[in-house]
């Protein structure tokens, strides 16, 4: 039986190998101090992410290595190139089919609404370029013939299992208690988001599905809500009643002399300033793959932190 490979055990990491697990596969999961999800069908194993050795090995026979790292954000740029190029080699040198977990950073601010698959990248800072140039050379790669890949792309997470996020900790814990929420930009700017167990269902079907190969991909999303309605639809599923307002952009500069990601979103303002929406109908039609309805989506991930609150 063909087992994967999953570098990462983060939210997407733990979502793709507790999915495949629960279909029959084999999977292991490696990760710098080895822990991961429980379950009979995943071994946890130790490594570093940066050495095409240790990848390589565990990825003898393996049908695909799923790229679901997610480096500390102030350090995209220098920490995501060498782990990037060591899967790169990896799967050249084992020919499992290499998957990347990706954003919209790439489009960058200039990006036409709603964005698309084939867009031009256009990002200029340093986050949006690293991730422009790590999606050019898995394609590009593909394309020489060296590797077999695909990527993924996703807005900003939400769901079971995600904290660190917007629509994360720092927003559903006070949803339940009923307690005033802020966010970042614009209340009324539509703004896609992508539920965690749509992410995970869209990374395993393009890994196996070879129509899906050397393209990129956005992940299924529902109809892109505005900040304030999404606070709104978690509380009503809460049973709550909350107020919500925006963090005005000047009070990052502030913030960040003691918060450095507060710094690092000064690049990333406009996807929560403007509208920030992604059209997902290619993968829809391609692949039968569908979004999650957002009401029962926001019924889950509010179960799901009542079960799980804020450490």
């Amino acid at each position: 039986m063909s087992h994967h490979l999953v570098i990462g055990s983060g939210p997407v990491g733990s979502g793709v190998a507790t999915l495949l697990a629960a279909q029959g596969t084999p999977v292991t999961v490696l990760t710098r101090s080895g822990t991961g999800p429980a379950h009979p069908l995943i071994t946890l194993v130790a490594g570093d992410a940066n050495n095409p050795d240790t990848i390589a090995s565990h990825a003898i026979g393996a049908a695909a290595i799923f790229n679901c790292v997610n480096p500390p954000y102030a350090r995209w740029a220098t920490d995501w190139p060498p782990m990037h190029h060591a899967m790169m080699a990896a799967a050249e040198r084992t020919d499992a089919v290499l998957v990347m977990m990706d954003n919209l950073y790439a489009f960058g601010p200039e990006a036409t609404m709603p964005m698309r698959e084939n867009d031009a990248m256009r990002a200029t800072g340093k986050k949006g370029s690293t991730r422009a140039t790590m999606a050019r050379e898995l394609l590009q790669g593909h394309a020489d013939g060296r590797l077999r890949s695909t990527l993924a792309r996703a807005s900003d997470f939400f769901g079971p299992g995600v904290r660190d996020a917007g629509m994360g900790e720092r927003v559903v814990p006070k949803v339940i208690a009923g307690k005033k929420v802020s966010v970042l930009g614009s209340l009324d700017a539509p703004h896609s988001l992508s539920y965690m167990p749509d992410v995970a269902r869209t990374l395993v079907t393009i890994a196996t599905d070879e129509r899906a190969w050397g393209k990129p991909w956005h992940v299924p999303n529902a109809p892109a809500v505005t900040q304030r309605n999404a606070v709104a639809m978690l509380a009503r599923a809460a049973g709550t009643n909350v107020k919500v307002s925006a963090i005005p952009k000047f009070v990052l500069g502030g913030l960040g002399i003691v918060v450095p990601m507060m710094r690092e979103l000064k690049e990333t303002w406009y996807q929560f300033d403007q509208p920030f929406v992604t059209d997902s109908t290619l993968t829809e039609t391609t692949f039968g793959l569908s979004a999650t309805p957002l009401d029962e989506a926001c019924a889950a991930t509010v179960a799901w932190w009542r079960s799980n609150p804020a450490k």
